[in-house]
């Protein structure tokens, strides 16, 4: 099982995402998918994203924050 978490935590070199990283992104448009576009409640992707892959809530946490945070510096790049 050891093993396994440290594969998760390894990068992909084409695009730099962990494998639960991936997951969050995926589960997120499946579920904005579903609900019309819509804002995906923030415990509802972690559930979906718990199906998954093993990740614990402040894991989960801290890597919505990051992707939320480069959404924001994106943003303020494009001058929105």
């Amino acid at each position: 099982m050891g093993e396994q978490k440290e594969i998760d935590d390894i990068p992909d070199v084409r695009d730099g995402l962990t494998r639960k990283e991936r997951a969050v992104l995926y589960c997120l448009q499946r579920t904005q998918e579903e609900l019309g576009g819509r804002n995906v409640p923030t415990v509802m992707l972690y559930g979906r994203v718990v199906e998954l892959v093993d990740i614990s809530p402040e894991e989960f946490q801290t890597i919505v924050s990051r992707f939320a945070g480069l959404t924001q510096s994106l943003a303020k790049q494009e001058g929105r």
